[in-house]
């Protein structure tokens, strides 16, 4: 027991300089890139759900919460931002790259996400305009992003705050998979219960996806690596998840009938996805 916390908080002091750098990096690109982004996202019009799928592949501080707030006043559409849903990384690219894994899966990963958000975006849009949805009057709505963001403090100190939270995340979420491990007699056991059952897997995941913060994909990301999940049944967490957007969504758009519904499309098209990837075998 002993050895098993040993090993994953050894495993996670190793991560914390790729982290720090990874996360300069991307706050930097972020400092200069942020309002060119909100900006190309309303006036992406029909071409919404290309625009917003490609920008979400990108993790940005907050960029799903601009979305949400974006929609909630009716600047974009219902497929801008579940495009902006599904493609959204949050902290899987900055594991990734911190855990060496090969460019080309990451790569592929987020190619799948971003496809699927771009197609489920122009589906949603489609079926709406063919049934004359009524538009609701445009209305800017002021969004604090603060809570979820520390840009404004400099990219060095806020790189820091997310490279020491995502630690945290990571440290416990280890600690726990590893002590799972070690409960059930090894990954392998809960590799093959999974695998034996292709619909479960991405049935859990997409569940795991909903939790409205990066603990999400902190974690399916993680079990991934650990050989526990399939790339088919992590990806469908990654596409449900959406990180603090969700949460941001119940707050600023009153329809909570609404929001219910774009919760459960959000998690059918994940699900779906992680099972057809699963039953055809795509290997990544």
């Amino acid at each position: 027991m002993i050895d098993v916390l040993l090993d994953a908080i050894i495993d996670s002091i190793k991560l914390l300089p790729f982290l720090f750098i990874t996360y300069l990096i991307m706050e930097y690109i972020e400092h200069k890139t942020k309002e060119k982004t909100k900006r190309a996202v309303k006036k992406s019009g029909k071409f919404g759900p290309l625009i917003g799928s490609i920008l979400g592949v990108f993790p940005q501080c907050g960029f799903s919460v601009s979305a949400t707030n974006l929609y909630a006043a009716r600047v974009i559409t219902l497929g801008t931002l579940i495009a902006v849903y599904l493609s959204t990384s949050d902290e899987m690219l900055p594991i990734f790259l911190s855990e060496a894994v090969p460019i080309s899966t990451i790569l592929t990963i987020l190619g799948i996400k971003l496809v699927v958000g771009m197609i489920a975006g122009f589906v949603i849009d489609l079926v709406i305009r063919l049934k004359n949805k009524e538009q609701e009057e445009e209305k800017i709505v002021d969004l604090c992003e603060k809570e979820h963001c520390h840009c404004e403090h400099g990219i060095v100190k806020s790189a820091l705050k997310h490279t020491l939270n995502i630690f945290i995340f990571i440290l416990i979420v280890t600690i726990i998979i590893n002590l799972l491990i070690y409960l059930v007699g090894g990954e392998e056991n809960i590799s093959q219960f999974l695998q034996n059952k292709p619909i479960l897997g991405p049935v859990i995941a997409g569940i795991i996806g909903l939790i409205p913060n990066c603990a999400s994909s902190v974690i399916l990301t993680q079990m991934y690596l650990e050989n526990i999940i399939s790339a088919a049944t992590m990806i469908t967490g990654l596409l449900v998840g959406a990180g603090v957007g969700l949460a941001v969504l119940f707050k600023m758009n009153k329809d909570v009938k609404q929001n219910l519904k774009i919760v459960a499309l959000l998690y059918g098209i994940g699900v779906i996805t992680g099972i057809l990837i699963e039953l055809i075998g795509i290997m990544i």
